[in-house]
């Protein structure tokens, strides 16, 4: 392959919002207007070939320090298929504000903006997946372990169906996403998108990130109401044992990797427009060698925040008990580029759209512990569904 790099001011006079680029049936990765778009499949490349097949383009950089990249979804279960996209057309925007555009074998290209789609009344139905009375056995059984001492946290996950006689508008979701949620990062990729609060890793140069998430209270709107409930989530024990695992996790994961590791000395709360959670951020610096953030995803994912621990015990427990395969849902988003570096976010607050795009499956958990009471972890899951549920079904 052949990939040309060039400003986007020489195909597009002036700024470019990436969710008109994705629209309906793009690929799209960005948080705070940062990230990319892409329209197009170049190639489909499986996980293991992505660094080679990355480092093989031949790449003409009008830009300076721009690689091409391939974006997509790892799953949770390990054995299940993984392929990233290095779409054809790519639009990328940078914090500094640089806009560029990089073609695939000098692909035609259309940067035009579509119209905005407009408000329209739709009948959607909403039913739970996954049998409740099967779900709240799931928790007994995942706490009951805990206690005995076979595990230290497991997250149990329940699935939820939405369906519409219509499509469901892509485009739509995308831009109601983007004026809740801003600060998280939105993707789509394949009928799978979302807008998750939580940074899985990234690597920059030498600078490895991570933020990751455990621990989670519901917000009202109420700021008082809001502010007694980040009170009582910094105090919970429950939930600082819950947080604690997964930090110390990928900490030890990543330490081995970095010739310095630090992080927050104590969690801060993270809020977003439906929840509020638990937050602590990682940063080091990579050795040489330096691993590329695939590898880094593949070592981490998925976290004690989605599987649990310790993790072969945690996902066989999930397996038997929850009755459904999770799929991309637990796994990680994101994107690599031909340098290494790359975004990935823990793949949550998601929906999962049909071929048809009348029907879209909706997935949300949350950690179990010995204090976990079933009702609670129950509304915990309705807290976090509402996410994508509002953005699918809001006019």
């Amino acid at each position: 392959m052949r990939a040309h790099t060039r400003p986007l001011a020489t195909v597009h006079d002036g700024e470019l919002d990436l969710n008109d680029v994705a629209r309906g049936d793009g690929f799209l990765f960005v948080r705070d207007g940062v990230g990319f778009a892409g329209r197009g499949v170049a190639a489909r490349v499986p996980v293991a070939d992505v660094a080679a097949t990355l480092a093989a383009i031949e790449h003409i950089d009008e830009v300076g320090g721009v690689h091409p990249i391939a974006l997509g979804v790892v799953p949770f279960e390990a054995d299940l298929r993984c392929e990233l996209i290095i779409p054809r057309v790519l639009v990328g925007k940078s914090a500094d504000g640089r806009q560029w555009v990089t073609i695939i074998d000098d692909s035609s290209i259309d940067l035009s903006v579509p119209p905005r789609p407009s408000p329209r009344a739709q009948t959607f139905t909403v039913a739970p997946l996954t049998d409740i009375d099967r779900y709240l056995a799931a928790v007994v059984t995942a706490r009951e372990a805990v206690r005995d001492g076979q595990l230290t946290k497991a997250v149990i996950a329940r699935e939820v169906m939405v369906i519409s006689p219509e499509q469901i508008d892509v485009h739509a979701v995308l831009l109601r996403l983007k004026a809740t949620f801003g600060s998280s990062y939105r993707y789509s990729v394949d009928g799978f998108i979302g807008a998750s609060p939580e940074l899985l890793v990234s690597v920059d140069g030498n600078t490895v990130r991570s933020r990751p998430l455990a621990g989670t209270t519901p917000r009202t709107g109420d700021p008082e109401t809001d502010q007694q409930a980040a009170a009582a989530l910094l105090a919970s024990t429950k939930n600082q044992i819950e947080h604690r695992v997964v930090i110390d996790m990928i900490h030890d994961t990543l330490l081995p990797w970095c010739s310095f590791l630090d992080w927050e000395p104590e969690p801060s709360v993270l809020s977003v427009a439906n929840v509020q959670h638990l937050a602590t951020m990682l940063e080091g610096h990579l050795s040489d060698p330096r691993p590329n953030v695939l590898e880094l995803v593949r070592a981490l994912s998925p976290t004690p925040a989605l599987g649990g621990s310790p993790r072969v015990e945690a996902l066989a427990l999930i397996a038997e008990a929850e009755g459904f395969v999770r799929g991309n849902y637990g796994g990680a988003v994101g994107w690599m580029n031909a340098a290494g570096d790359g975004v990935w976010a823990v793949a949550i607050r998601c929906a999962e759209l049909s071929p048809d795009r009348r029907s879209a499956r909706l997935v949300a958990g949350g950690g179990i512990v010995a204090d976990s009471e079933p009702l609670s972890e129950l509304a915990e899951t309705q807290a976090k569904l509402q996410a994508m549920l509002s953005a699918i079904i809001r006019p």
